[in-house]
């Protein structure tokens, strides 16, 4: 059973991929949108949360696109999923029933069951993630560019 809503793990490939690809260039919403067979404005949203959450930088004109902000190393999965999760507009939803059982009971265990979830994910960088998408060839066996550091 997968926990994390589609945008959130988009979110996570699309980190990954960006952290793999964007040396010498930004890595583009088209290119990013076409090694993941998805339409290029479905990512556009996400790609923008992830630009105001500081874990990707976003860069105009015909060469732009995204890389990341800061090292890998410095961006946890757990980082992506809450940024995504602010993108997700969930906060246009309608409150819940007022129920004691909501309330007292099923509220804070789900709380603290999504809090130790994040808490995982926190502990998972975007190198831990590149390291495995490179030692399994996903894009092929050519050599994809380094990380760099600020």
């Amino acid at each position: 059973m997968i926990l994390l809503s589609r945008r959130s793990l988009l979110s996570i490939a699309a980190v990954v991929d960006i952290a793999l690809h964007a040396r010498p260039q930004p890595v583009s919403a088209k290119m990013l949108a076409a090694r993941h067979d998805l339409p290029p404005r479905h990512l556009e949203t996400v790609l923008q949360a992830l630009v105001r959450h500081g874990i990707l930088k976003g860069l105009r004109g015909p060469r732009g696109g995204y890389e990341l902000a800061r090292e890998r190393r410095r961006v946890t999965a757990g980082d992506v999923v809450r940024a995504a999760m602010s993108a997700t507009g969930e906060d246009d939803l309608p409150p819940l029933p007022h129920s004691k059982l909501v309330d007292q009971i099923v509220g804070p265990e789900v709380k603290a069951a999504g809090e130790a979830f994040l808490a995982r994910l926190d502990g998972i960088t975007v190198e831990d993630l590149c390291q495995a998408a490179e030692t399994r060839q996903v894009f092929g066996d050519g050599a994809l560019a380094a990380d760099f550091t600020i």
